[in-house]
């Protein structure tokens, strides 16, 4: 039977463990893939302590982590069409993508460029493409200057190097640390901590003109400050009711086919590095989580799954 890496109930991680499950087979709108890799991030052990995405439902136990997955195409489910069997794809997860198979929504899978690997393309569905949404989303004109708080992780290393792409001058926030890793990526680099507000004012002189925000809490309230237009301030770090208050909003995830491939054409350009700076086997899935958890990842983490 196929492995998968699972949470038997809700809390901390003795909650998981590494399983066999049944080979899964595709619903109406499902396409099954062998997994060649599976993208790490912090939702998934957030999932595990009983997070709910808006209008979802409880659910049920084993659950396999993962919301990101690339592999070959193995079985597609009644009413799919553009897809077939031995077609190398990657998308987003209907349940998990930490396992051997997974059944991903073909409404938000693509296929994967031959330029681009596994291990690159399981990164994009939700870290890439959430950058990807939230700089559109702010829709600032080239030339004009965004901050982003939480520069150094996932999200944040791709929302620098798109709106870098997307031709804004960028600020990114991150600890001393980052620093050489948030300038590679072509941002100013300001320390995180006490002072933000006088640091980004110094660093940016001409102000500040969008901020996404990846931190929340008094890091989204401090960057609230330098915003003219708080219509110009997007959180993914943040509760919709705590953006709100401060005349800003959550990223509104597009969750397109389109979005994934718009991320891979920037990758396959080379104007966007996913920066994945450690590798897994499954077996050492739980290794690859704590290392998300910790929440001092820089770059992505990825699971690589043996062909």
């Amino acid at each position: 039977m196929p492995k998968a890496y699972v949470y038997t109930r809700h809390g901390g991680p003795e909650a998981e463990a590494l399983t066999e499950l049944d080979r899964p087979h595709p619903g109406p709108g499902e396409i099954l893939i062998a997994v060649r890799a599976a993208g790490v991030n912090p939702v998934d052990w957030k999932m595990r302590q009983g997070f709910l995405r808006p209008g979802e439902h409880a659910r049920d136990f084993p659950t396999v982590f993962g919301s990101e997955a690339a592999g070959v195409v193995a079985e597609t489910g009644p009413g799919v069409t553009g897809f077939a069997v031995g077609d190398e794809v990657f998308g987003s997860t209907v349940h998990g993508g930490y396992a051997e198979y997974a059944l991903l929504s073909a409404d938000v899978t693509v296929h994967k460029p031959a330029a681009l690997s596994f291990r690159d393309a399981a990164t994009l569905p939700v870290a890439a493409a959430t950058a990807y949404d939230g700089v559109r989303q702010l829709g600032l004109p080239g030339g004009t200057t965004l901050l982003v708080t939480g520069a150094g992780g996932g999200v944040g290393s791709a929302a620098v190097q798109i709106a870098r792409a997307f031709g804004l001058r960028v600020v990114g926030v991150a600890s001393e640390g980052k620093r050489d890793f948030v300038e590679s990526l072509g941002a100013v680099h300001v320390a995180s901590g006490p002072g933000l507000v006088e640091r980004v004012r110094a660093a940016a002189p001409d102000g500040i003109d969008g901020v996404y925000d990846l931190i929340g809490g008094p890091v989204l309230a401090e960057a609230a400050e330098l915003l003219k237009d708080r219509g110009k301030l997007i959180t993914a770090g943040s509760p919709l009711e705590a953006v709100a208050a401060l005349g800003g909003d959550r990223v509104q995830r597009a969750r397109t086919a389109a979005v994934l491939d718009a991320v891979a054409d920037l990758v396959v350009r080379g104007d966007l590095k996913p920066h994945v700076t450690r590798t897994f086997p499954l077996e050492q899935a739980g290794e690859a989580l704590r290392a998300v958890e910790d929440g001092h990842t820089r770059g992505k983490i990825v699971i690589e799954v043996a062909a």
